[in-house]
């Protein structure tokens, strides 16, 4: 009895070591967002997995401030021993360095593509006010009503904000676009007819929509969208163009490259999880399972798209 008990101890010990190494330093996720919003959402959910993957601590931090700028400028600076990702999104590591001329880090000399782990889509909406149903109507409306051609976005310089200049340079309308402190004052003024156009997340607004609140009129994928199928594209209803988000991880560049691509594969297995997929969709997002090399070529064609469309905006901050 006494030698079995020794010969268990001798086998658990390694890997009660290894735990122990690993809760030394947990994984820390920081998101430059606050909790509740879509990307600390995103960052929760891969975090509770990744926590039962890894075999050791798994923690969210919200370190919010200068619409995420903050986050990356406090990430960067990580020593090599530590095990810190970042979720981020393209305000972060692709709007934000094109226009601040000093923006405290570099997204490409200081950080590492890990994992691409969700997209969302943009959607248009109109207050119940506006008497139209369709975006045809909605666009020979503002040309006929310019001083409506106010855009609402939730931030400005967010995506949104960018994705509606690209909607009235398209259609042809000369838009003022508005920018919020967020989403809910955003979604307030349209359903009360203080904007009567808005551009956000599908997912913000879907719920408002499906409760008469306000309208949906197109949807910015290359194809319907999967948590609202019904709702036309911008394609769809006559306007060629398109454009998503996204949210992805990126590792300090200070951290080994063998730890980086153990996290990558981890992320990777965490998102090819059944259960990770249907809690993604509960939360209406849409899952990505990515490798680092295709993370890495998302990124490199996401900005060929929206460069352009940043800086020839003219946008200061």
């Amino acid at each position: 009895m006494k030698r079995r008990d020794t010969l268990l101890a001798a086998l658990l010990a390694p890997a009660a070591g290894i735990l122990r190494a690993q809760g030394e330093s947990p994984l820390r996720i920081v998101t430059g967002f606050a909790p509740g919003g879509a990307t600390d959402r995103v960052a929760r959910i891969v975090a509770e997995k990744l926590q039962a993957k890894l075999g050791m601590p798994v923690i969210v931090e919200n370190r919010t401030g200068a619409g995420g700028r903050l986050a990356a400028q406090q990430v960067k600076g990580t020593p090599a021993g530590q095990n810190v990702l970042m979720l981020a999104n393209p305000a972060v590591m692709v709007v934000a360095p094109l226009v601040f001329k000093d923006n405290g880090y570099d997204p490409d000399r200081d950080f590492v593509p890990v994992s691409h782990v969700n997209d969302y889509e943009f959607a248009l909406s109109v207050g119940t006010a506006v008497p139209v149903r369709e975006l045809s109507h909605l666009l020979a409306w503002l040309r006929a009503n310019p001083d409506q051609a106010n855009f609402g976005v939730p931030a400005t310089g967010s995506l949104p904000h960018f994705f509606a200049l690209m909607v009235a340079q398209k259609a042809g309308v000369k838009a003022q676009v508005v920018g919020y402190r967020g989403s809910a004052p955003l979604i307030t003024d349209l359903i009360g007819g203080q904007v009567p156009v808005s551009i956000d997340t599908l997912d913000t607004v879907l719920p408002q929509h499906e409760a008469g609140k306000l309208r949906i009129l197109a949807t910015s994928g290359t194809k319907g969208s999967a948590i609202a199928p019904k709702l036309p594209t911008f394609r769809e209803a006559g306007l060629d163009l398109a454009g998503t988000g996204w949210n992805a991880f990126f590792a300090p560049s200070s951290m080994p490259k063998a730890g980086v691509q153990r996290l990558a594969t981890a992320i990777r297995e965490v998102m090819a999880d059944p259960d990770t997929q249907r809690r993604f969709s509960s939360a209406q997002m849409t899952p990505v399972v990515a490798t680092q090399a295709q993370t890495e070529a998302m990124l490199a064609a996401f900005r060929v798209q929206w460069a352009p469309v940043v800086q020839q905006s003219g946008y200061q901050p």
